[in-house]
């Protein structure tokens, strides 16, 4: 029999609620700092965005105190701790004020005197923090420990700190009432309803009540914690509420990426954690329970809870997608199941060598190929066996003539050496087959073998399985090039998919500015000035004349190149460019890399286009295909960054 005793009297009920506290306060930290990374990983350029993750930085401080304090019993230990949570407490009216400005701001309601009076708030804040650190006992002084509750006392001045407090949060609140009043759409009204009712969240969870009301030492501490506890399940529930609100601030994704985003965010992230903070705390309150010292079950509880966790995210994962995309999850379902099918560049080498395999076991010979036809030009694509790379060099200009008309004498003349021999060319050592599409119009490649005898002896079990292997070979290059056209066509609407998107997230907020405010980096010749401008990035008329010199991003780059404007928008490109490189070490032909690399050696390096396919590792065509797409991509950042600049120049009046 296990003995269960133990355990349960290892707990008096103010013990248990303490222990309670401790993990949801564990949770609130969790949470707070989760958020503040996710909201610097997705979205650290939107002024609402921002303010909030100051905002949640300021909770996470004063929790991580208290957090910090579970178990210290020595008052003289704690206070410095205690003076040290005021960095959180005090700056918090500012964030609150930096906040809900910011939100009117996205609503097109900006004011002078606002942005004057948090830049006051963020002063006032600085000088209570100073207050508090070297003030002696002006505006706190050390405190006592009521029922386990460690806290300071209040000075002469903190009545001052109230009245700033519950002036400035009232003032916050007003604005986000004002701003869900400006809201045009419904969407955008629920969402800034939300975000009002969970507004009062971050106070309520960092306002030091026990400094204004204190706690009779003769009430039951019971009640005390029972309070705090209530407290903290409140704010959580509330601070995520909140974030999620303001996570589709500035975010161009579409809504149903935002949710995914976020959700599987929280629950690899913070609630992984949470949930290993609960085992480790419980872990550590039943050392002996089952026989087994706590330290041991701190590692199988940890253990356990990683594996079981990501299990249930996979097994709920349909549940959660379900839910997250509503009347859209019979189309996003579709999508997820057609990136599995899709045909990659490997898939088809993968496949094209199964079939070279199968052929070279089939005809009992050692090496055969595949030649492609792509972009109107051959190479080659597959070996099986040993091929030299000079009788490839001969072959592929012969095997690109090759067609079912031709014969071997009155052939082009680059087929001279080609010789048919019924539904075979023999030419140089190979037998040579045509891969045709399926009207039989189009060459997409061709296959060759090492010839096994001077003219073709195919048995007829060899015929019919070599043309199947043909066919299949011709399927493949033909589904590939279908493919390849859909991603062509993709290409092309991907930029005003990308604009209605933008759109999309701002009209909620700011009308008919969503349509028509976007300035000089919605013309439509955009695009274009930036690829004359790339073009002749080493001089031209096209750079020193480019339009792009309207733009404030390059005003301002002049402006710091002493009014030189070649350099300055040489300087506006190159950082563009440098936004498109991917973290890590460079790779020359690595998919996520392919687009800076062509930038950086097309452009900033000034290489030709042979030099730069060479070292890319591709075809002419293909790389002026992608070259296209990192224009427009440069394109892109360039509009962002004129955002911002314009954000920065609207904050700093």
């Amino acid at each position: 029999m296990i003995d269960l005793s133990g355990f349960f009297s290892a707990f008096d009920l103010q013990g248990l609620l303490e222990l309670v506290n401790v993990i949801f306060t564990s949770g609130i930290v969790i949470v707070s700092c989760g958020l503040v990374l996710y909201i610097l990983i997705y979205n650290p350029r939107n002024n609402v965005a921002r303010s909030f993750a100051i905002l949640l930085a300021c909770v996470l401080l004063t929790y991580f105190v208290d957090l910090a304090l579970y178990g210290v019993e020595s008052p003289d230990n704690a206070f410095p701790w205690l003076r040290f949570q005021w960095v959180g407490i005090a700056f918090m009216p500012a964030t609150y004020l930096h906040f809900s400005n910011a939100l009117l701001v996205t609503t097109g309601e900006r004011s002078r005197i606002r942005g004057v009076a948090v830049r006051i708030s963020y002063l006032i804040s600085a000088l209570l923090l100073l207050g508090v650190a070297f003030g002696g006992d002006r505006l706190v002084r050390d405190g006592v420990a009521t029922h386990g509750a460690l806290h300071l006392l209040p000075g002469p001045l903190f009545p001052g700190f109230v009245l700033y407090f519950v002036a400035a949060v009232a003032w916050g609140a007003g604005n986000v009432l004002w701003a869900r009043r400006r809201c045009l759409t419904s969407i955008s009204k629920s969402r800034m309803t939300y975000l009002a009712a969970t507004f009062a969240a971050p106070a309520a969870g960092t306002f030091p009540y026990l400094l204004l009301t204190g706690w009779p030492s003769e009430a039951p501490g019971v009640l005390l914690w029972t309070i705090l506890v209530m407290a903290n399940i409140a704010v959580g529930l509330m601070l995520l509420l909140l974030a999620y609100s303001v996570t589709f601030f500035g975010g161009f994704s579409p809504d149903r990426m935002v949710k995914r985003r976020l959700a599987r965010f929280l629950l690899r992230g913070p609630l992984a954690a949470i949930l290993l903070v609960i085992v480790i705390l419980l872990a550590s309150q039943t050392e002996g329970w089952l026989g087994i010292p706590g330290r041991r079950l701190v590692y199988f509880g940890v253990v356990g809870v990683v594996f079981l966790l990501q299990i249930v995210i996979e097994l709920t994962k349909p549940l959660l997608d379900r839910a997250l995309y509503r009347q859209d999850y019979p189309e996003v379902k579709w999508i997820q199941g057609l990136i599995s099918r899709l045909l990659t560049a490997t898939d088809v080498r993968q496949f094209l060598e199964n079939v070279l395999m199968a052929m070279c076991d089939l005809l009992r010979v050692e090496t055969a190929f595949v030649a492609v036809i792509d972009g109107g030009k051959p190479h080659l694509e597959v070996v099986c066996g040993s091929l030299e790379k000079e009788a490839a060099d001969r072959l592929i200009p012969e095997a690109w003539r090759v067609s079912a008309e031709s014969n071997g004498n009155d052939g082009p003349s680059g087929a001279r050496h080609l010789e048919r021999r019924g539904t075979l060319f023999v030419w140089d050592g190979y037998w040579l087959a045509p891969l045709h599409s399926t009207g039989g119009d189009l060459v997409l490649g061709v296959v060759g073998v090492a010839a096994r005898a001077p003219e073709p002896d195919l048995t007829p079990e060899e015929q019919a399985g070599m043309g199947t292997l043909l066919a299949q070979a011709a399927a493949a290059l033909e589904d590939r090039q279908l493919q390849q056209g859909i991603f062509g066509a993709l290409d092309q609407i991907i930029p005003e998919i990308d604009d209605i998107q933008r759109r999309r997230g701002v009209v909620h907020y700011v009308g008919e500015q969503a349509l028509s405010g976007f300035g000089l980096t919605e013309t439509p010749e955009f695009r274009q000035w930036v690829r004359d401008a790339l073009s002749h990035y080493w001089g031209g008329p096209r750079l020193t004349d480019s339009p792009l010199l309207e733009l404030h991003v390059v005003e301002r780059a002049v402006w710091e190149h002493e009014g030189n404007v070649i350099k300055g928008v040489r300087a506006v490109l190159e950082q563009a460019i440098e936004r498109l490189r991917p973290d890590g070490k460079r790779q020359m032909t690595a998919p996520e890399w392919i687009l800076y690399n062509i930038l950086e050696l097309k452009f900033l390096q000034g290489r030709k286009v042979r030099e730069v396919a060479l070292r890319l590792a591709m075809s002419e065509s293909d790389l002026y295909r992608k070259q296209r797409i990192a224009i427009e991509a440069v394109a892109q950042t360039l509009a962002e960054m004129e955002r911002e600049e314009l954000n920065n120049r609207e904050e700093t009046g």
